[in-house]
């Protein structure tokens, strides 16, 4: 280890608490409060094994359902999608299942368990791998809708499954990069995104996270998809032309199924950016400013509400999706569906 690093080190000892904490509540090396840092910690951790859980369980009907309708072919970056969630729910369970019981970690083993389990790297990369996927889907979206001749030419199936392992090599490698850098143990806790080489390092860091992973994902959402609907509400005009003279019924069915992805997708979006912005804002505040105290009922507060969105997003798949409900409601007990005609494969 150099010596700027053992400053840092030390520095940064000094600053954190002896209480088992959380991801990202140590993002910055600022200067943490401690009023009631262990419980308040053992609650959080609880309630997010519990998200964790039942994100898992939501995202792996989702799944199922894909798959029994067959719409994980057609559809296949929203079963990434749903993949990549359940994957960061699974990771995140196991991360904060073990915080639960306060281990003390020491020598290698311990490191290597900081590094590998109790850090955030795990459920990170396949979180930050699902925005890059939302931001495929979106342009997606937009070119076969917005673009339909441009789409036919350059929008392949190859193309398509292209951008899968593309998300996940991404999102792994960022949070590997960052992670294995500014984490470490001190007096037996894991603590991670602390020990940043300089503050310039952080605050640099600090804005292009928020940039990347908030702003730019947060203008392709608007733009894209205010074009998108645009484009919409004049093939519905159309759509209803067609429909006074009686024709057009095939293909006013399959506009309906383009129309319902659409709707679901937006929803998806506009839950990310409700329910990450406060945290994202707030972590960009604490890169920027190392003299700021980091309160932990804000942190609380706003991790939480990020962690929703994994939780949440498979029931807004499960009740705006024609195909995935259809299935869901089957499985049902004593329920009685009413069968519908198999959905028409969008181009």
């Amino acid at each position: 280890m150099s010596t700027e690093q053992r400053l840092s080190f030390e520095e940064a000892t000094e600053l954190v608490t002896t209480a088992p904490f959380d991801i990202f509540s140590q993002t910055t090396g600022n200067t943490l409060t401690s009023s009631s840092s262990r419980g308040a910690a053992f609650y959080f951790q609880l309630a997010v094994v519990i998200i964790g859980i039942v994100g898992m369980a939501a995202n792996g009907l989702v799944l199922y359902a894909m798959v029994a309708s067959k719409q994980h072919r057609k559809h296949v970056l929203i079963f990434n999608q749903n993949l990549l969630d359940l994957v960061c729910c699974f990771f995140l369970s196991i991360m904060y299942g073990t915080k639960l019981a306060n281990v003390y970690l020491e020598g290698v083993h311990g490191y290597w368990l900081c590094l590998t389990l109790l850090s955030e790297g795990p459920a990170w990369g396949p979180f930050v791998g699902s925005l890059m996927n939302l931001e495929a889907i979106t342009i997606e979206r937009y070119l076969k809708v917005v673009r339909p001749v441009l789409a036919k030419k350059k929008l392949h199936m190859w193309t398509i499954y292209s951008v899968i392992p593309f998300t996940w090599i991404g999102g792994i490698a960022v949070a590997v990069g960052v992670t294995i850098s500014t984490t470490n143990v001190v007096n037996g806790v894991c603590y991670t995104l602390v020990f940043w080489k300089s503050h310039t390092v952080q605050m640099a860091y600090g804005i292009w996270y928020f940039l990347s992973f908030f702003v730019i994902i947060l203008l392709i959402f608007v733009f894209f998809y205010w074009r998108i609907l645009i484009a919409i509400r004049r093939q519905a005009s159309v759509m209803a032309a067609h429909s006074a003279t009686g024709s057009g019924t095939a293909q006013t069915q399959s506009k309906q199924i383009q129309t319902n992805v659409i709707k679901t997708m937006m929803l998806v979006s506009a839950l990310f950016a409700v329910t990450w912005a406060p945290l994202q804002i707030y972590y960009l505040i604490l890169n920027i400013h190392s003299t700021l105290t980091l309160r932990e009922n804000v942190y609380y507060v706003t991790m939480f509400a990020g962690f929703l969105y994994n939780c949440t997003n498979p029931f807004i798949y499960a009740t705006n999706f024609d195909p995935v409900r259809r299935v869901l409601n089957r499985l049902i007990p004593c329920k009685k569906s009413t069968e519908h005609p198999e959905s028409i494969e969008v181009a």
